[in-house]
């Protein structure tokens, strides 16, 4: 089970989730209605963000379905993030690394969000910190939080 799910409502297949996270996807861009993206993290039914192997493989599946779109697109950083993430919160800091990496580089060039710039950084910082490189974690904290400061105000610490 991937999710907070009991029963047989915690049953379902692989494929199946991915479909249900293709379709939001598609209800976004074809009629701006839905959840888009958050499919791909969060179940349907109880709301609790994905986990452990179910999480790794719809991060790979995420990845998989939107690899073949231009780098500028934004489900393909969104399928990125996922993937980094999803390996990261299973305890796979040393694949994680280089997809963050690529994540970081991605949204240097496109991202027009900068709330998801930061996020996607601190994830980047954590990832560092658990391989024990520290130093350059905190660098990389340090640095989003003066961003976070600048961006929305001394307020929002």
């Amino acid at each position: 089970r991937g999710c907070a799910c009991r029963g047989t409502m915690g049953l379902a297949h692989l494929s199946c989730l991915v479909w249900q996270a293709e379709v939001s996807v598609r209800e976004v861009e074809e009629w701006d209605t839905g959840e888009g993206f958050r499919k791909w993290e969060r179940c349907f039914d109880c709301g609790q963000n994905f986990h452990g192997p179910v999480y790794a493989a719809l991060g790979w599946a995420a990845w998989k379905t939107y690899l073949g779109r231009s780098e500028a697109d934004g489900y393909r950083g969104a399928a990125l993030g996922c993937l980094g993430n999803a390996l990261r919160s299973s305890g796979r800091n040393a694949e994680a690394l280089p997809v963050f990496e690529a994540t970081m580089a991605l949204l240097r060039r496109y991202a027009t969000d900068e709330d998801n710039v930061l996020i996607q950084q601190h994830n980047f910082a954590s990832c560092l910190g658990a391989l024990g490189r520290e130093d350059e974690a905190l660098v990389l904290r340090r640095e989003t939080y003066a961003r976070r400061v600048a961006t929305l105000g001394i307020s929002h610490e």
